[in-house]
């Protein structure tokens, strides 16, 4: 296999050893039901309550509060569907932001269809909401807050614990996506006035297939999935006991991690920012330099498609991401950097790049030589690009 520089950790991680191991016995020698009675399936239910009592522990959260999904998207969906139709009687309006993960925008989008109104906040040029535009957006029928604790696309962290504080005194229930902030930044439910949380295992280190949503003491949410009496009756199907001591274990091994995984990530972020910024012309930043994510890259080439630039990347083994939809088949590019005010054509040269503490200071030099050398032969082709230094010379 050719050499492999992997900079897409926003998209998934990979699985730490450690939790692989801790996963393994699960498979074959206790793999009892949880739901069971006898002794053997008890050490499966041991096991999912510890996992549970970790990830509580984490949040400042109570272990009764975390329900386990199948990830991130069933978490916003249960979120936001369950908790309208539970409080549709106090109101049908609800408030999001436009740079919102698919999972929430289209469960929203879900939800207009079925008699709900939704106002979709603006954000700013950095991809951070506007405080007051949230104040003005509350109504007296308003039920639901949402909004994403660090975006995905260009690692800005929002003011969660501001809009916890507005979302209280309003006493208007606040859910945050944080797939891509737990177990990075951070994270106290009652410090930012959480009501609900979505988080994933394969963002930290975990195995895919496996998500919680923290539902707070006192809020009502309905059952979100139908059958038997699993996770407190609120959500039916046999648990997934690996996966669930995996996330635990990931979890576990992110919060002992944190300082020093964010030092290192921050380190090697600003050297590759920094190195783009002065080397290759005609490129913006994008995202928030101070309230970021520390593994969070996301540039805008100007005369360049961000398809051409990921497959040229992939040939020479660096794995990374567009903030164009291309890839996707739609010709449209990404929602979160038309919404921060990018016009198209510089939206379609967008690159995501996610590190991992893993990753060298000598990957980013092969990373921005490869960028350097993409980038000028695309423009080269470019009539546009053409058409700009020509009128620059005039």
């Amino acid at each position: 296999m050719k050499q492999l520089i992997y900079l897409d950790n926003a998209a998934t991680t990979k699985t730490r050893p450690e939790v692989v191991e801790a996963m393994l016995p699960y498979f074959t020698e206790y793999y009892g039901n949880p739901s069971s009675v006898y002794e053997f399936s008890g050490i499966s239910k041991k096991a999912v309550q510890e996992s549970r009592e970790i990830i509580a522990n984490s949040l400042g959260a109570k272990a009764n509060e975390i329900y386990f999904t199948a990830g991130g998207s069933e978490s916003d969906n249960w979120a936001l569907i369950a908790t309208a139709e539970a409080y549709a009687e106090k109101g049908k309006h609800i408030i999001t932001s436009k740079i919102e993960h698919h999972a929430v925008l289209h469960t929203c989008e879900y939800l207009e269809k079925r008699g709900f109104d939704i106002t979709y906040l603006n954000v700013d040029e950095n991809g951070s909401i506007k405080l007051d535009e949230l104040k003005k957006a509350i109504r007296p029928d308003t039920i639901l807050i949402s909004v994403m604790f660090a975006n995905n696309e260009i690692g800005t962290i929002e003011p969660i614990k501001e809009i916890g504080e507005i979302a209280k005194e309003h006493k208007i229930l606040f859910h945050t996506d944080a797939v891509q902030a737990f177990g990075h930044v951070p994270i106290n439910v009652d410090e930012y006035h959480i009501d609900m949380l979505s988080a994933s295992g394969h963002k930290i280190n975990g195995p895919k297939g496996i998500g919680f949503l923290y539902i707070r003491t006192g809020v009502k949410s309905r059952s979100f999935i139908h059958g038997g009496g699993q996770e407190r009756k609120r959500r039916a199907g046999t648990e997934n006991v690996t996966g669930i001591v995996g996330f635990g274990k990931a979890v576990e091994l992110a919060v002992a991690g944190m300082e020093e995984r964010t030092r290192k990530e921050t380190e090697l972020r600003e050297y590759l920012m920094e190195r783009v910024r002065k080397e290759v012309p005609y490129t913006r930043i994008n995202g928030s330099r101070k309230s970021r994510l520390s593994n969070n890259v996301n540039f805008a080439f100007q005369f360049i498609e961000g398809e051409s630039l990921l497959i040229m990347l992939d040939m020479k083994g660096i794995c990374g991401s567009s903030g164009s939809a291309c890839t996707s088949g739609s010709l449209d590019p990404s929602h979160v950097l038309l919404a921060i005010g990018l016009p198209h054509e510089i939206a379609h040269g967008s690159l995501r790049l996610t590190l991992d503490e893993e990753n060298t200071r000598e990957e980013m030099d092969y990373v921005v030589e490869a960028i350097k050398e993409i980038v000028a032969k695309l423009r080269s082709m470019s009539p546009l690009y053409e058409d700009y230094i020509k009128h620059q010379g005039n």
